[in-house]
């Protein structure tokens, strides 16, 4: 089930979010700054800004975010999306993918962009499958004191289109 998310998701949410940079950016990140991520300072961003949540049997197992964009002229953002690494492949990420264009479509934007890690193959195929494409724009980023390499995707955010059924 996708819903909005509130304050008191926080803690699940940043675990989560934590849980899913250790096994998804181990590749691409120093392991001493994946290691010293903290569950209690990203709870505190998600309580101040709750993303929408995927909740399966009680437990918030994802989360997407999305607003308007930092970039100028970008109309829409998704920020994040993340599903916990034992429940990859059971379609949550589709269905907070679609959650997340819904809501950018609500918000009054037609038109979004995210940006991704350019060495993260698995999330940019999950992208193009959701129908978004790369722009060929990219930027470096710092991260743990380290710059990698990020690369932006658009969308144009057509009619919604019909939820799965489960």
């Amino acid at each position: 089930m996708i819903r909005p998310g509130t304050a008191d998701d926080a803690e699940a949410v940043a675990r989560v979010h934590v849980e899913t940079w250790r096994a998804a950016y181990a590749h691409a990140l120093p392991p001493e700054g994946l290691a010293g991520l903290s569950v209690d300072n990203r709870a505190e961003m998600f309580r101040r800004r709750p993303p929408l949540v995927a909740e399966v049997a009680g437990e918030i197992v994802g989360f997407v975010a999305v607003g308007a964009s930092r970039d100028a002229g970008a109309g829409g953002e998704l920020f994040a999306i993340y599903v916990h690494p034992d429940h990859l492949g059971e379609g949550i990420g589709t269905d907070l993918i679609t959650a997340g264009e819904q809501r950018l479509r609500e918000l009054g934007h037609g038109h979004a962009i995210l940006w991704v890690l350019e060495d993260n193959p698995r999330a940019r195929r999950f992208y193009e499958a959701a129908g978004w494409s790369t722009d060929g724009t990219k930027r470096p980023i710092e991260i743990f004191e380290t710059f990698v390499p990020e690369i932006r995707y658009t969308k144009e955010l057509h009619a919604a289109p019909k939820a799965r059924s489960r």
